[in-house]
């Protein structure tokens, strides 16, 4: 836990095509963490549009950003244009090596692994995606949030702010995260029992799986390709 009277700098990368909730679920808790300053920072000042047309402006661009305690990347079908953009890859990179906290949500686990950051750690990410994991080097932990050392994985969308309650939790106590949860009125109670691919009917796990089979394709491609470049054994070599 960092003393409270120590100020913390928090800040999300914010990229055209992001899931907008894998941003502004986290916003919700990360913008209320005591004596931080939270800022969504983008290549450039453009507005992006989150995968179903969401308009989100960053406060700033990458180079303007101050070295992070908290770097929060997000996912999202956007993810894919990322993984080979050496400009944020470098930048995610940099931040991540001063960071007290590289915090992930989904599909940002993707551009966190092409970014060389999760060799040899345990991590999470969407269901669907799990099984990229071990491609840039990660232990893949089918949980919501996985927690090794400095790095916070979520799981897919919605799980983000599980996950950035356990930032919360990390920076500035339970008691901290327990007062922001309740600020927020967190206390889920899905009407359906469908929200992971073990509970949801078949036919819905079947139609989503559908619905996300190209770009899942596309991820692995570009998967098999970054772990050959950082040198890490494809998983059918292992």
């Amino acid at each position: 836990m960092i003393p409270h009277d120590e100020p913390l700098q928090i800040g999300s990368l914010l990229f055209e095509g992001l899931d907008q909730i894998d941003l502004t679920g986290p916003f919700e808790v990360l913008s209320r963490i005591p004596n931080a300053t939270y800022r969504i920072y983008g290549s450039s000042l453009a507005p992006a549009r989150d995968v179903k047309g969401l308009r989100l402006a960053p406060d700033a661009t990458l180079d303007e950003a101050p070295r992070l305690d908290v770097l929060h990347v997000p996912g999202g079908p956007g993810q894919e244009a990322l993984m080979d953009d050496e400009a944020v890859l470098g930048w995610v990179r940099h931040q991540a090596g001063g960071a007290r906290i590289v915090f992930s949500v989904c599909t940002g686990a993707l551009i966190c692994g092409a970014a060389g950051l999760l060799e040899g750690r345990r991590a999470t990410t969407y269901w669907a995606a799990l099984h990229l994991l071990p491609y840039f080097g990660a232990m893949p932990v089918d949980e919501r949030v996985v927690v090794d050392g400095t790095l916070v994985c979520a799981a897919g969308v919605t799980a983000g702010i599980d996950g950035a309650l356990r930032v919360a939790a990390l920076l500035r106590g339970d008691a901290a995260a327990e007062t922001i949860q309740l600020y927020m009125q967190y206390a889920p109670e899905p009407p359906f029992n469908a929200g992971s691919p073990e509970t949801a009917p078949p036919e819905a796990v079947a139609e989503v799986r559908g619905a996300a089979a190209e770009i899942m394709a596309r991820r692995e491609v570009t998967a098999r390709r970054i772990a050959k470049r950082l040198g890490i054994a494809l998983p059918q070599d292992v």
